[in-house]
C-alpha cells in the first residue's frame, strides 16, 4: 500500500519556470530545430516481436526526428531518432520527454511496457503528451549501436558492464571496437553516442514538440542525461524528475565501486528474506548465504546447466550472476531468484536464463535487442579512462565489495574495454556544478535502491539546487509505478510546479 508523504506540502511559493524565453538556436542548426514530426502508426517502429503487437495499438503514435551525428559538422552524416508519443488525455500542458537509461535501454519500448497503463489513469497522461525517445544508438533510432551477431552473444560475448565480467586483453579490446565501428556504421558514430550529443539531441527534439522549456523524466542512467542536458540548457529547462538518480561528481571507479556495495546489500536483502522460506537454496542462515551462492553457480564455470524448456540452450557462470545482480534491482523479482536458484540446485538453468533474457533482449526468436552494446558504447565516451593497473585494482575491489559476484579465480591483469574507443571521453567528471539559473528540479530517490546508493540522490539535489523526494523502499525507480504518494507529488511538481518540502517522504 502507498504510504503518505509525511511533510506535504510547497516549500514556500510555488517555483515560477524562468520568465526569459530559450536562446534560439545556431543559425546551422536551423533546419533540425525546424523540423515538423509526422506522426503516425508505432508498428514499423517495433524492434522486435514481442512490441510488434502492442506498437500496433492506435493510442500510440510514432515519428522520426533527424539530427546531425557530428554537432560541428551539422551538413555532414545525420542520426535519425525514433519517438513515441502517448497522447494526454486532456488539453496538454505539453510534452513530456522519457528516457529509460540503461544507457541503452529503448525508451519506446519501455514507456509501453512500464508506463501505458498508468498514464491511462495519472493526472501526468491526462495533461501531458508522454513522448518516450530512442536515445541515438538505441532502440529504434538509426544507426544503432551493434557489435557482435545473435550467435556472438548467446556464447557471452558481451556481459552486464557493471560487473566488469571476464578479464579482458589489450588484443580484444582494439577487436571490440573495430566489431562495434563495423557493425554500428562506422568510427564517427561511436565517437558521438555519448550524453553531450545525447543532450544537444533532446534540445532538438523539445523544439520539434514545440515546447518553450522542457518537462523531463528521466530514470537511472536518465537521471545523468537529465543532469548533463541541465547544464547545457538550463535556461531550457520547464521541469525535470530525476528517478534512481546518479551522482554527477563521482567519478567512474567510486561510481563501480559504490554500486558494488549496494549490490551486495540487495543480495544480503534477497538472502535474509529467503532464509524465511522454506527449501531456500541460499540456505537458512544469511551470513553463509553468499558462500551457499558460490557452491550453487561457480561450478558453471566448467559446466553450464541444461535449460530443457528453453530448446536445451545452457546456463553459463556469467548468464546466472547477471540474472541474479539484474533481479536486484526490484524486490518484486526476488521470488523470480530464489525459484531460479532453487531449480539451479537440480541441475536446471531455465528459470535463471529465462530471467536473464528479459533484462538483455534476448526475443523468442532467438535475436537479440542491441542494448548492452549501446550501454558500452556510451559509457566509453560518458565514463573516465583506467590504465591496466587501475582496472585491475578496481575489479579485485569491486569482487570484495560484492563477493556474491566473484567467481572464485585469480584476477589477472585485465583492460577498460575502452581504452582504443575512437575518441577520449567527452564527459567530464564532476558535472553538472554551479548550474546558474536552472528551475526547480525534483529528484526521486530511494533508501534502499540496490543500484544507485541514496547518497547519490542527496548529492545530485545539492548539486541542481533542487528538491528531493524520499523512497523508503528497496527498489531501483520510484515514478509512475502505482504509488499514488509518490505519483500524486509528481504530479503536483509537473502540472502545477509545486516542490515537496525538505524531508518529504513516500513509503514503497
Amino acid at each position: 500500500m502507498a504510504g503518505l508523504i509525511l511533510v506535504s506540502g510547497c516549500a514556500g511559493p510555488a517555483p515560477q519556470a524562468r520568465a526569459d524565453a530559450p536562446a534560439p538556436p545556431p543559425a546551422e542548426l536551423a533546419r533540425f530545430y525546424d523540423q515538423e514530426p509526422t506522426w503516425g502508426p508505432c508498428t514499423d517502429f517495433a524492434t522486435g516481436e514481442p512490441d510488434r503487437a502492442a506498437f500496433a495499438d492506435p493510442a500510440y503514435e510514432c515519428a522520426r526526428v533527424e539530427v546531425p551525428l557530428n554537432y560541428e559538422q551539422p551538413d555532414g552524416r545525420t542520426a535519425a531518432l525514433a519517438m513515441l508519443r502517448i497522447a494526454a488525455r486532456d488539453e496538454p500542458t505539453g510534452s513530456l520527454v522519457f528516457n529509460a537509461g540503461g544507457p541503452g535501454n529503448p525508451s519506446t519500448s519501455t514507456a509501453v511496457r512500464a508506463y501505458a497503463d498508468r498514464l491511462a489513469v495519472d493526472p501526468i497522461g491526462e495533461r501531458f503528451d508522454f513522448v518516450a525517445v530512442d536515445q541515438r544508438g538505441t532502440g529504434a533510432s538509426t544507426p544503432a549501436l551493434n557489435c557482435f551477431t545473435d550467435a556472438e552473444r548467446e556464447d557471452d560475448a558481451v556481459t552486464w558492464p557493471l560487473r566488469f565480467g571476464p578479464d579482458r586483453t589489450e588484443a580484444q579490446n582494439r577487436e571490440l571496437v573495430e566489431r562495434c565501428a563495423e557493425g554500428s556504421g562506422g568510427m564517427d558514430v561511436l565517437a558521438h553516442s555519448g550524453s553531450r550529443d545525447a543532450a544537444r539531441d533532446m534540445d532538438v527534439v523539445r523544439h520539434v514538440l514545440g515546447d518553450e522549456g522542457l518537462n523531463y523524466f528521466g530514470g537511472s542512467y536518465g537521471t545523468r542525461l537529465g543532469a548533463v542536458y541541465a547544464e547545457m540548457f538550463p535556461q531550457n529547462v520547464r521541469t525535470m524528475v530525476l528517478d534512481g538518480p546518479l551522482d554527477p561528481a563521482k567519478g567512474t571507479v567510486e561510481r563501480y565501486l559504490a554500486q558494488a556495495a549496494s549490490f551486495q546489500q540487495g543480495f544480503d536483502k534477497l538472502a535474509a528474506s529467503c532464509a524465511t522460506v522454506p527449501d531456500c537454496p541460499l540456505g537458512t542462515d544469511p551470513a553463509r548465504a553468499t558462500e551457499r551462492f558460490h557452491q550453487l553457480v561457480r561450478p558453471l564455470q566448467d559446466t553450464p546447466a541444461t535449460a530443457p524448456a528453453l530448446g536445451g540452450r545452457t546456463l553459463t557462470y556469467e548468464d546466472a550472476v547477471d540474472a541474479v545482480m539484474n533481479g536486484l534491482y526490484s524486490d518484486a523479482a526476488h521470488p523470480v531468484i530464489v525459484q531460479g536458484l532453487q531449480q539451479l540446485a537440480t541441475g536446471r538453468g531455465d528459470m535463471l536464463l529465462a530471467l536473464l533474457d528479459a533484462f538483455v533482449e534476448r526475443r523468442p526468436d532467438g535475436s537479440y535487442g542491441e542494448f548492452l552494446e549501446a550501454n558500452l558504447a556510451i559509457n566509453c565516451l560518458d565514463a573516465q579512462r583506467r590504465t591496466p593497473a587501475e582496472e585491475t585494482a578496481a575489479k579485485r575491489e569491486f569482487l570484495r565489495l560484492a563477493p556474491f559476484m566473484d567467481p572464485g579465480r585469480p584476477v589477472v591483469e585485465t583492460r577498460d574495454r575502452c581504452e582504443h574507443w575512437p575518441v577520449e571521453p567527452t564527459l567530464d567528471i564532476p558535472f553538472a556544478q554551479d548550474i546558474e539559473g536552472l528551475p526547480a528540479t525534483l529528484v526521486v530517490a530511494a533508501t534502499g535502491d540496490p543500484a544507485t546508493p541514496y547518497q547519490d540522490g542527496i548529492n545530485l539535489t545539492e548539486d541542481l539546487g533542487g528538491h528531493l523526494l524520499t523512497v523508503n523502499a528497496d527498489t531501483h525507480g520510484s515514478v509512475l509505478l502505482g504509488n499514488s504518494c509518490i505519483d500524486t507529488a509528481v504530479a503536483d511538481y509537473l502540472i502545477s510546479l509545486e516542490t515537496p518540502v525538505d524531508g518529504a517522504r513516500c513509503d514503497g
